[in-house]
């Protein structure tokens, strides 16, 4: 199954919902990033939502960064999202492991550890909207769920999930966010409720064969669920040689001239993707130049 996520509405247009498929993209970033099996799940909880929430903006030129700040080993982690889901994401410290938490599974809380949930929104402006909140539970989608009602004021419930294979591949990768509109009735919220408690883990879903479609009319059974889009969702990174030798002639005419001192070609990567760019003496001798006319 091809990454993708669907849009819905239920209830009359009371309510939104987003669900998604995102395997392929997980693991292009554990294989990017050699990341350890709770770093996989980690950085695959964020960049799922990531490409859920790079839909839900308005703009085409939108760009939307979450930012994970823990205590734990891993550090933190960062995912930026496009508005046509597009995602990029790497975690400070991803040769991290840990041994299974008390039910059994990752223990991505441990890893991030306490900290906080930065939300923050270039739409465009002067200034980017930044959103920021204590992590609840550290396991991501509880704090994105806690995130969304007291920052957006979004009543909201986030499901992500992670799965990986024996091996240490990824088995499995998804989530779904379902949130209410203003004046949703009593009676929706009640029947939407009851239809989450009946679900167990998104993973469980992805294993029984669900689509994201399928995941959404569950989800959103009772409701009179609605498909109004599907799109399709990747990890892409817009790193390029060209901005590697932008970046060193920014850093300016003395940090130029001692690299060229130093003699050797140097080796610059890419934090998101972990592609290695490798840049000359000669070529660096050809950025000063520019940089001193």
């Amino acid at each position: 199954m091809k990454d993708y996520i669907v849009r819905a509405t239920g209830a009359d247009n009371q309510i939104r919902a987003f669900a998604a498929t995102t395997r392929d993209m997980v693991e292009f970033a554990r294989a990017a990033h050699n990341t350890s099996p709770v770093a996989t799940a980690a950085l695959g909880r964020l960049l799922t939502a990531g490409s859920i929430m790079g839909a839900m903006q308005k703009n085409e030129k939108d760009i939307l960064t979450l930012k994970v700040r823990g205590n734990g080993p891993l550090g933190g982690i960062t995912v930026t999202a496009d508005a046509k889901s597009n995602v990029k994401g790497y975690v400070d410290h991803p040769e991290v492991m840990l041994p299974p938490n008390n039910q059994g599974k990752l223990d991505v809380a441990g890893a991030v550890g306490v900290g906080m949930l930065q939300v923050i929104k270039d739409m465009g402006l002067k200034e980017p909207y930044v959103g920021q909140t204590i992590l609840t539970t550290s396991e991501i989608a509880e704090d994105l769920t806690y995130y969304f009602a007291t920052s957006e004021q979004v009543p909201s419930s986030v499901g992500l999930g992670v799965l990986m294979e024996k091996n240490n591949t990824v088995k499995r990768a998804g989530g779904f966010i379902i949130q209410l509109l203003p004046f949703t009735e009593d009676a929706v919220i009640d029947k939407l409720e009851e239809n989450l408690k009946n679900v167990t883990s998104v993973t469980d879903m992805l294993e029984e064969g669900l689509t994201p479609e399928d995941i959404l009319e569950k989800l959103l059974e009772g409701l009179e669920p609605v498909i109004t889009e599907q799109m399709d969702t990747s990890f892409q990174c817009n790193c390029s040689e060209e901005k590697i030798e932008k970046m060193l002639s920014s850093l300016g005419k003395k940090e130029l001239q001692e690299m060229i001192d130093d003699g050797e070609t140097i080796e610059v990567n890419c934090h998101f993707c972990n592609e290695k760019y490798h840049v000359t003496v000669e070529r660096l001798q050809q950025l000063l130049d520019i940089a001193l006319k």
